[in-house]
């Protein structure tokens, strides 16, 4: 077999290994992560508690990662304190190696039947917690498929001599082979495949003992990677930091021992594979031992490195979106809900805002709107591309419809800020020119003002609350707001006819007020469209 084809089924192993752990971690968070979350939000106060629920969460998520990615979001938004989400994570370290054991065992009749067993359970019932679990066992199927394919593929590779000199260069080095495996866990985002490679490979005696524990200490430091480089605010980095420390911690002070560790290990029966696998747990049982109780002085110092930040001033900056919402397709959906509430408020402000300087242009108010409108398109951006990664494997139908009504909210919310963006220019460069609206052009835009508040809230109802009756009234609302500008038009005709001078510009610009209002007003009665469709379908009439 050619070195090119052994790669690339060293490749594909790696891939298949990986994709399962992926499918089980993303299928259980989908089908079960509100529970899990608010479980661990209420129920993690005590230390040992925290250790022994990181162990077990892991053990059915295969994946500390995502446990880490869970606390470090509550730890973030003060749910869970930082000490005993410390603790959780040790025990996340600990269930991480409980995964690795029982990989590491023959699993070969294990594989079909765990497949059949997934696509049976997926099949069995049209339940998202039945398409979670048998989601979950194709994924455990498919990992154990990937370690007897990455088996095969090591047995072929071992006769090969590039692979030997690689492996060669490594021996004698460890801290080379604590960076080269640190890397190759910040890739692939699973300490799990990584061990269990590296199992692989000393089974196959390509490396040496010392070598190979060298590289498990490196893929335990690059496991906690993932989790820091994705810490968003100051505050979301003191947990994956904390661990990312006592990782390092444990490999400095464990590497210059490995010689003679490897030694002492020499004499027992032990196979290299097991050796990996049971320095793995235990590595990660003595971290866990040792700073059990070094957790409240570890949660004060990484407050200190690591203090809370004041909210940004600019309301455009999103405050919920939340990435660990992106697992867990409802918990998602409410912060994105919670960002677009924030949206309509700023198009509320800006609307009134607008008012006030048609009644008394200023400098300042027409800032204030630009402003508005800036962080209104920022933060439309951010609600949209949240709602593009949520349920990444897949919605429910009802999820993916309110997903797309906070869609529609919010884009039709950001075009309505536009509008109002130019409405302020257009009043503002007739300040300049020393006009003013008079009393009966005031009289108008003042009517139109309150049906479009009128509308507004009507509108956040309905989004909110599902209410259909708010939505009916909503939609029903244009044509009010068409005979409102229709009245407010032809009152203007008129008076015009006696003043003909008076037409040029100021008459353009008010008529432009009252179509660009009622433009404003298109874009909020099409927030009631989408409650209508999802709950009314046969009978809407649009």
């Amino acid at each position: 077999m050619s070195g090119t084809t052994l790669l690339l089924n060293l490749a594909g192993a790696i891939a298949l290994l990986l994709w399962g752990t992926h499918m089980i971690s993303t299928a259980l968070l989908r089908g079960f992560g509100t529970q899990l979350r608010n479980w661990m939000g209420r129920n993690l106060n005590n230390r040992w508690m925290a250790l022994l629920s990181g162990i077990g969460i892991t053990g059915v998520l295969q994946s500390s990662t995502a446990v880490s990615m869970m606390a470090t979001s509550f730890t973030a938004a003060g749910t869970l304190s930082l000490a005993p989400a410390l603790a959780v994570m040790l025990g996340a370290n600990i269930g991480s190696t409980l995964v690795v054991q029982l990989l590491s065992f023959d699993t070969s009749l294990a594989t079909p039947i765990m497949l059949l067993v997934g696509f049976i359970v997926y099949r069995l019932r049209d339940d998202s917690r039945y398409e979670s679990i048998g989601c979950a066992l194709i994924g455990l199927g498919l990992m154990l498929l990937a370690l007897g394919l990455l088996s095969a593929t090591l047995s072929h590779m071992e006769a090969t001599s590039v692979f030997r000199a690689v492996m060669q260069s490594l021996d004698g080095d460890l801290i080379i082979a604590v960076l080269a495996a640190v890397l190759l866990t910040w890739l692939c985002h699973s300490s799990v495949a990584v061990v269990l490679l590296i199992a692989s490979l000393a089974g196959a005696g390509m490396m040496s003992p010392v070598t190979a524990m060298a590289l498990v200490l490196g893929a335990n430091v690059g496991g906690a990677l993932p989790s820091v480089l994705s810490a968003g605010s100051s505050v979301a980095r003191r947990l994956p930091v904390g661990n990312l420390l006592i990782r390092l911690l444990g490999t400095v002070l464990l590497l210059p021992w490995l010689p003679l560790l490897a030694d002492q290990m020499a004499q027992t029966n032990l196979g290299p594979a097991h050796l990996v696998v049971y320095l793995h747990t235990t590595f990660n049982l003595a971290l866990a031992v040792l700073c059990i109780g070094l957790i409240e002085p570890m949660a004060n110092g990484l407050s200190r490195l690591f203090p809370q930040q004041e909210r940004p001033a600019d309301p455009g900056m999103p405050q919920y979106l939340d990435e660990a919402g992106l697992e867990v397709a409802n918990i998602g959906l409410s912060n994105a809900v919670r960002e677009a509430l924030r949206l309509a408020d700023m198009a509320s402000l800006m609307l009134n805002q607008v008012l006030q300087l048609f009644e008394k242009p200023d400098q300042a108010a027409f800032d204030k709107v630009r402003q508005l409108d800036h962080s209104v398109d920022m933060l439309s951006a951010a609600i949209r591309a949240y709602l593009a990664d949520i349920g990444q494997e897949g919605l429910s139908d009802d999820d993916a419809d309110r997903a797309q009504e906070i869609l529609m909210f919010v884009i039709n919310l950001e075009h309505a800020g536009d509008i109002l963006s130019n409405l302020a220019q257009l009043a503002i460069r007739r300040a300049r020119r020393g006009e003013h609206f008079s009393t009966f052009e005031m009289q108008h835009i003042q009517g139109l003002h309150l049906a479009l508040l009128d509308s507004l809230n009507l509108a956040i109802t309905a989004f909110l609350r599902e209410d259909i009756a708010a939505a009916n009234r909503l939609v029903s609302h244009k044509e009010i707001v068409r005979q409102l500008e229709a009245r407010a038009s032809r009152e203007h005709f008129r008076k015009l006819q006696n003043d003909k001078t008076a037409w040029a510009e100021s008459g353009d610009i008010f008529q432009r007020v009252l179509r660009d209002y009622r433009r404003v007003h298109h874009h909020i009665a099409a927030l009631g469209y989408p409650v209508l469709e999802r709950n009314t379908p046969d009978t809407l009439n649009l």
